[in-house]
C-alpha cells in the first residue's frame, strides 16, 4: 500500500511529531507533502528516509496550489491519501478526489470546544470543514473526546474512528544519566526542585499560571517550560513582575525523536523534571501529559483527556489558577520524590497500538472506495 499524508506545516509541534513517529512504525509506503514551512520535522523525516514534498503554499488563500498537489497525487500512484490538520485537509480531500483518489482518511488533531488550531469556532470555519469532509472517506479522532465533538459538528458517526496518539514508551523511560547530564547542561542545581510544563507558549495553554504559582512556591523552586510560540515574551514579562525571573529556564523547541539537534531532546527534559504541570483547560488528547507519565513524573493537569476513562496513579486533575496550582505543587513536593516508573495505564498509548489500530482503518478505507467504484454488480477484486 502506498500512501500519501498531506499536513498544514512540519514545524516543531504535537501532530507533526506524532506522524513522524507514526511513520515509523506504519508497516506501508509513505511519502509527505507539507503545504508550508518545511521545518524540524521535515528534516527529521527526510533522515528516516522518507520522501517530503514541500508544496510552498503562499497562504490559506493560495489556490494556485491546488493544481501542484492534484498533479502530486495523481502522479504519485498512491492508494490512500492521509490528511492532517485544518488547512492540509481542505485542500488535500479536493486535490486527492480532483486526482481520483478516493480512499481519503483525515486525522482531527486540534478540535477544541471553542477552537481549532487556535481559530475561533464560527459557523464559518465550522461550514467549510463539514463540506471537506463529506470529501473524505473516514475522519480519525485522536480521543473520545474528539469523537464526540465531531458528532456534535453534524460528521456522521459510521465516518469516525478513534485513534488515539502514541509515544514511544521505551524513549521516556526515565534515566537517571539523563537527568544529571541534562540538568548539568540547562544550568539547574542538582538539588533543585523542577517544575516542568511542555507544549506551544499560547495563551490557551495558560502557562502564565505556571509562572505565577512559581512565585508563591520556596525559593528552591524552578520553572522548566519546554517549547516556542507568540507567548513567549509574555510569560518573560509576567516572571519578571512576579519576581521570578532567574528562576524561569525558557528551553525552546525540542523534538520527541533524536534528530541530531545541539541539546537535550524533550525525554531528557522531561527526566530533569520533577513534577509536571498541564495548566490548559482544553485539549484534545493530553499527549505532554502522557509522555510525562511515562516518565514517571507526578502529573498536575487541567485538562487531558487521554486520562478521562483510564486510572493513573500520579496523574492528579486540578482546577483553578495559579493559587491552586501552587498549593498543589507544594503538597507534590512535599509528599516526597517516588519512583520514577510509568504507570500501567500509559501502555494503552503506545505507539505500535496507535499504529496498529490506524492500519484498521487505511485497510477497511481502501476496501471499502475499492467496492464502491466497482461497476453495478461487479466485485471488486
Amino acid at each position: 500500500m502506498r500512501v500519501l499524508h498531506i499536513i498544514t506545516g512540519l514545524g516543531v509541534g504535537g501532530a507533526e511529531q506524532q506522524l513522524r513517529l507514526l511513520l515509523r512504525h506504519l508497516p506501508v509506503e509513505c511519502e509527505v507533502v507539507t503545504l508550508t514551512n518545511p521545518g524540524a520535522v521535515a528534516a527529521g523525516l527526510t533522515e528516516d528516509g522518507v520522501r517530503v514534498v514541500d508544496l510552498g503554499m503562499a497562504g490559506n488563500r493560495d489556490l494556485g496550489a491546488l493544481p501542484r498537489l492534484v498533479r502530486i497525487v495523481r502522479s504519485g500512484g498512491y492508494d490512500l491519501v492521509h490528511t492532517h490538520l485544518y488547512r492540509a485537509c481542505l485542500y488535500g480531500r479536493v486535490a486527492a478526489r480532483l486526482a481520483g483518489v478516493r480512499a481519503i482518511v483525515a486525522t482531527e488533531h486540534s478540535l477544541g470546544d471553542s477552537q481549532l488550531e487556535g481559530r475561533r469556532l464560527s459557523a464559518g470555519v465550522r461550514a467549510l470543514y463539514l463540506a471537506g469532509e463529506r470529501l473524505g472517506r473516514a475522519t480519525v479522532a485522536v480521543s473520545p473526546a474528539v469523537a464526540g465533538r465531531l458528532r456534535a459538528w453534524g460528521v456522521p458517526a459510521p465516518r469516525i474512528e478513534v485513534v488515539p496518539n502514541g509515544i514511544d514508551l521505551a524513549r521516556f523511560r526515565f534515566d537517571p544519566a539523563a537527568r544529571r547530564r541534562t540538568r548539568q547542561h540547562l544550568g539547574l542545581p542538582q538539588n533543585a526542585y523542577v517544575v516542568g510544563g511542555i507544549g506551544r507558549l499560547a495563551a490557551g495553554k495558560r502557562f502564565d499560571v505556571a509562572v505565577r504559582a512559581l512565585a508563591q512556591l520556596p525559593s528552591e523552586c524552578r520553572l522548566l517550560l519546554v517549547g516556542g510560540g507568540p507567548e513567549e515574551s509574555v510569560l518573560r514579562r509576567i516572571a519578571h513582575e512576579v519576581g521570578v525571573a532567574d528562576r524561569v529556564l525558557f528551553a525552546g523547541e525540542r523534538p520527541a525523536v533524536p534528530d541530531g539537534t545541539p541539546g537535550p531532546d524533550l525525554p531528557s527534559l522531561a527526566a530533569a523534571m520533577d513534577v509536571f504541570v498541564s495548566p490548559s483547560p482544553e485539549e484534545t488528547f493530553g499527549l505532554a501529559v502522557v509522555e510525562a507519565l511515562a516518565c514517571g513524573l507526578p502529573v498536575l493537569y487541567a485538562s487531558c483527556p487521554a486520562l478521562e476513562d483510564l486510572s493513573a496513579p500520579g496523574a492528579r486533575h486540578v482546577t483553578g489558577g495559579a493559587r491552586e496550582f501552587a498549593r498543589a505543587l507544594a503538597e507534590t513536593r512535599a509528599a516526597g520524590p517516588a519512583p520514577r516508573t510509568a504507570p500501567d495505564a500509559v501502555r494503552h498509548y503506545d505507539i505500535t497500538r496507535s499504529a496498529t489500530r490506524l492500519m484498521g482503518v487505511y485497510t477497511a478505507t481502501v476496501s471499502s472506495s475499492a467496492a464502491s467504484s466497482s461497476p453495478k454488480g461487479v466485485s471488486s477484486p
